[in-house]
This record gives C-alpha cells, sequence and structure tokens, in this order.
C-alpha cells in the first residue's frame, strides 16, 4: 500500500487536466502522463512522454505514485477495439505491480438503452461494442479488486460539459458555429431529457472516490446538474455569454443512416442513437450523499463551456 502524496494522471484531456489542476491546488506532487509528453500549462505539474499501452513503462512511471487516475480517451471510436484492450491490460498491470489506487474515469456506455433513471445497481448490459468495452475495462478491475490485487473504483459521468471539453461534448463541439448565430446539426432528438455533466466535477468525484478506501471497489456516478434538451443547453449557453437562440437540425432516422454508410465514425455515433432518442438521465443521489459534492452551478457551467 502506497501512502504517498506523488499521484499519475494517464492522460491529458479535459477530465485530466482538470484532475491535475485540482490535485496541484491541493498542493500534491502531480505527474501527467501521455504519449506526446505536451504540457498542460499548469503550474507545478510534471510532464512525461509515456506509451501508457507499454507496461513496463507505465509501471516505472507509476512507481511511487498513491493512485494512478485513468482519464484515458481515445477520440476515434472506430480504433476502440483496437486501442482499448493493450490499454486496459497495461492500466492494471501497473498499479498491481506498484500498490497505487486505480481510479477510472468511466462513463454510462456500459449500461447500454435503459428505461427510466440510470443508477449504479443497473447492469452493465450493453449490446454495442463500445459499451460492451466499456463494460469488460469495468469488469477485469472489479474482479482484480475483489481478488484482493488491487484497489480500483470507477466514476461515470453523462456528456461532458465545461471547460476545454471541444469536440468531446455534444454541446461544446456546436457552441462555436453556435456563437456565430450559424444553424448546428445535433444527434438524435433534441426535445428529450438528457444529463449533462461538467468535467470539473467529474474530477472532483473521481479525487474523492479515490481518497475514501470505503469507496473502492464499486462504481459512482457523477454529481450533475438536473437534465436539459440538447435544445435547452444549447440556448442555455448562448444566453449565459448574451446570444439569442440558433436553428437546430436534427441528424437521425434516414439521413443519419446515409451517412453511416460511407463514414466509419457516423456508423459509430448510430450506435449511441439510442442515447438521444428518448430520456437519458442519471440518479446521482448516492455519490452526493457519500462524499457531499454537489454539481457546479449550471450558470457557470454553461459560462465556462462558451468561453472554452
Amino acid at each position: 500500500m502506497n501512502s504517498t502524496d506523488r499521484h499519475l494522471v494517464v492522460g491529458a484531456g479535459p477530465v485530466g487536466r482538470s484532475v491535475a489542476q485540482q490535485l496541484a491546488e491541493r498542493g500534491s506532487r502531480v505527474t501527467v502522463a501521455t504519449r506526446s509528453g505536451r504540457d498542460t500549462g499548469i503550474a507545478g505539474v510534471e510532464h512525461v512522454t509515456v506509451d501508457a499501452s507499454d507496461a513496463d513503462a507505465l509501471s516505472r512511471a507509476a512507481e511511487g505514485a498513491a493512485v494512478l487516475y485513468n482519464c484515458v480517451n481515445p477520440g476515434d471510436y472506430t480504433q476502440w477495439d483496437r486501442a482499448w484492450p493493450p490499454l486496459a491490460a497495461s492500466l492494471l498491470t501497473a498499479v498491481e505491480r506498484t500498490g497505487a489506487v486505480y481510479a477510472i474515469t468511466g462513463n454510462l456506455y456500459p449500461y447500454g438503452p435503459v428505461d427510466g433513471l440510470m443508477t449504479e445497481d443497473l447492469p452493465d448490459a450493453a449490446t454495442d461494442h463500445k459499451g460492451r468495452l466499456r463494460a469488460r475495462l469495468w469488469a477485469d478491475a472489479l474482479a482484480a479488486h475483489r481478488a484482493g490485487r488491487i484497489r480500483a473504483v470507477e466514476v461515470r459521468g453523462a456528456d461532458y460539459v465545461g471547460p476545454g471539453v471541444g469536440a468531446n461534448g455534444h454541446i461544446s463541439r456546436v457552441v462555436p458555429a453556435a456563437l456565430q448565430g450559424r444553424t448546428v446539426t445535433m444527434m438524435g432528438r433534441t426535445d428529450q431529457p438528457h444529463t449533462f455533466t461538467d468535467v470539473q466535477d467529474v474530477a472532483r468525484t473521481l479525487l474523492a472516490a479515490a481518497g475514501d478506501p470505503e469507496a473502492h471497489g464499486r462504481t459512482w456516478h457523477v454529481p450533475s446538474n438536473a437534465p436539459r434538451t440538447q435544445r435547452q443547453a444549447l440556448t442555455d449557453v448562448l444566453a449565459a455569454v448574451g446570444r439569442p437562440p440558433v436553428r437546430i437540425r436534427e441528424l437521425r432516422g434516414p439521413a443519419l443512416a446515409a451517412l453511416a454508410l460511407v463514414s466509419p465514425m457516423m456508423r459509430e455515433l448510430r450506435e449511441l442513437i439510442y442515447q438521444f432518442e428518448r430520456p437519458y438521465v442519471l440518479d446521482d443521489t448516492a455519490a452526493r450523499k457519500w462524499f457531499g459534492i454537489e454539481p457546479t452551478p449550471w450558470d457557470e457551467v454553461c459560462r465556462r463551456t462558451a468561453r472554452q
């Protein structure tokens, strides 16, 4: 068991940067590991070049760390089946070798299509390959945890909003065009309630879960604001910086099917269209009660999303 205040953050996307920032602000020793070794610009944070799928290299980087935060998120869905298995195996090996707590940034894909609120006790019953893959990543970590080989915990958020999300979020990816008053296109229906999660709240929950031994061995839902429709969420983001609503087109049905025929990425997105065709709402009651975390106020989330 490792009792140092050194932390290894693997990945420098919006969640990884938020985790590193919050750790640095509390005075922890933080290392961010990425394939490129690029500097996040966060004061006091060390940056190293590591291929996270290389278990030996990752284990060396994790030596002496109290926690390894898996904030990896391969952006190209078409590469997940190739990229994730060696990454997941390497991450598990590194935490088993070093004794670091394994704190995983998860998502809601493992549940698959659901009726009603998503709670942590739902089975991981995804039918698409991305959801099954993410479910297997957690199942393997949980099995190792229950066998006493590692200590693991996973936090799951909904669609990301907040600073630095950019193309990684269904709302933020259309914000630049919307700020110019242009018509934007959104996946699925734009009139269904949908949970949006601030990336900084993901980081707050991940840190709290990693640091609480009693919280390990299960998943937690990130405290998130009340659901909004996609249309409402974008309109709120625009209003936060004094901009009017814009015209929104819905990409669904035959139009989406036609695009999927010629675009591998659209085929991957089409597998997830169930998330936007009916209510898609998480229940964060457990994490709010256990950790005492409340989501960042929605107005603030909207301002930061608009100004990313």
